[in-house]
């Protein structure tokens, strides 16, 4: 993992720290500047990929929702079943809130075709407008893991050719990210479904 994610993993803790009962909002992750007077906090960067209705999912289609993210691969050998197992918990929390949705990122898309994706998610038995698989060019999906503070890179001596991050992640309607999770570690993930309905709180009128 390079010394920017680490650096980055080590402000997450320590942001996520200080969201208490007394400071109720999440953190923005990531560094900052400040600009005129402003900050301006890390955003994800312009992105347009395809879900496996054949769709384009760009950031600024994501931007009614808070939305909760990982990348993974289909055959992946290693920690993909037990985080999309978790993953599942967290949808079936949310999959009748509208407010939310969940985006996978495929890192393999030579294999992860629009049609591979999109019968992985109906034997899933998942509502597809309420989870995206996306899938587009490998170049692109694997440098923006970076951007979520996650590693995603190809490796030949890794489980299935690829090393990646097992965490989930939450980001908010701006783009920004607001909180994570350790995906293979079931009771993280359940300490992380309150953290989605406490963004939530921000945008209720």
């Amino acid at each position: 993992m390079n010394n920017k994610l680490l650096a980055a993993l080590a402000l997450v803790c320590l942001l996520q720290a200080c969201a208490t009962k007394s400071n109720p909002k999440l953190p923005k992750i990531g560094n900052f500047i400040v600009e005129n007077g402003d900050t301006i906090f890390h955003k994800i960067p312009p992105f347009s990929f395809v879900n496996q209705d054949s769709a384009v999912v760009t950031n600024e289609s994501l931007s009614s929702q808070v939305y909760i993210t990982d990348f993974f691969f289909t055959s992946c050998p290693s920690i993909c079943p037990k985080v999309m197992k978790n993953m599942l918990t967290v949808y079936e929390e949310f999959k009748d809130n509208h407010q939310v949705i969940l985006v996978n990122h495929t890192i393999d898309p030579k294999r992860d075709t629009q049609a591979h994706l999109k019968a992985y998610a109906t034997n899933l038995g998942v509502n597809h407008d309420r989870w995206y698989f996306l899938t587009g060019d490998k170049d692109e999906l694997l440098d923006i893991a970076d951007d979520y503070f996650v590693a995603a890179l190809e490796d030949p001596e890794a489980p299935g050719g690829f090393d990646h991050s097992g965490k989930i992640i939450l980001v908010d309607r701006e783009g920004h990210v607001r909180a994570f999770c350790e995906g293979t570690d079931e009771e993280e993930v359940k300490q992380f479904i309150p953290k989605v309905k406490q963004l939530l709180k921000e945008y209720e009128i």
